[in-house]
């Protein structure tokens, strides 16, 4: 049976890093695979280059979601929406657009809450109204299953987390399986998928990010320094 999964991200990139090679690998077994990303991704820190001056900015965000439909395009995704625009808006509720929280490092590879989250941000919007428009959001593509982080937001982003407990929150009203990313093998999950005959796609959408991060064969840079490698396969874990 064809299942229709929706993933439910915070930012531009994540549905990439987080989850570009589960998107390739659940539609090259004929599932079909949609996302929804929270923000645009304005408080991201940015690469050295053209751009760096930028965070924070009106001008960032037009890049950011540029840089996302580039990726959506390569990682042959059915389609993407963001959250509070229709479809992704609870019925009755005008649109709204959620921005970036941002966070802060408590570590090198630790994030928490920051001071940038501005009244719109996603942390400051009403729990049950995040939840409503993921529902939504679900209900208009037909959803039979709904993804995200794991309750720690894989590296403690706020607004990761607020997606974590939202997108559960959804699964849980509308009585669909709930499943969170997993990146390790060695972790619990209950099946792992590979794209690895999807490299090149896979690459394009990685290569689709110049603000964030730097790829190398396998290698990955990020913004803050942060050394990493491209996913080529993950898992998932119902909860």
């Amino acid at each position: 049976m064809t299942r229709t999964y929706v993933l439910c991200h915070a930012h531009p990139d994540d549905e990439t890093l987080a989850t570009g090679a589960l998107a390739l690998a659940l539609a090259a077994r004929g599932d079909v695979v949609h996302v929804l990303t929270a923000t645009r991704g304005e408080q991201g820190e940015v690469r050295p280059g053209p751009h760096e001056a930028l965070q924070g900015t009106a001008e960032l965000a037009v890049i950011r979601e540029r840089e996302l439909a580039d990726a959506v395009a390569a990682l042959k995704l059915a389609g993407h929406t963001y959250l509070g625009s229709p479809p992704a808006r609870a019925a009755g509720m005008q649109p709204r657009r959620y921005t970036d929280s941002g966070m802060r490092w408590v570590t090198p590879t630790l994030a928490g809450p920051g001071d940038d989250a501005g009244p719109d941000s996603l942390t400051e919007a009403e729990a049950t109204e995040v939840a409503a428009d993921i529902a939504a959001s679900a209900r208009a593509v037909s959803a039979t299953d709904l993804v995200s982080y794991d309750d720690d937001g894989g590296y403690g982003h706020p607004d990761h987390i607020r997606m974590h407990h939202a997108t559960r929150a959804a699964a849980e009203a509308l009585a669909l399986p709930f499943h969170v990313i997993v990146t390790n093998a060695d972790g619990a999950y209950d099946e792992w998928l590979d794209a690895t005959s999807e490299s090149e796609a896979l690459e394009r959408a990685y290569d689709a990010y110049d603000t964030q991060f730097i790829r190398t064969g396998d290698d990955i840079v990020h913004v803050g320094g942060q050394a990493d490698r491209v996913v080529r396969a993950a898992g998932l874990r119902r909860v």
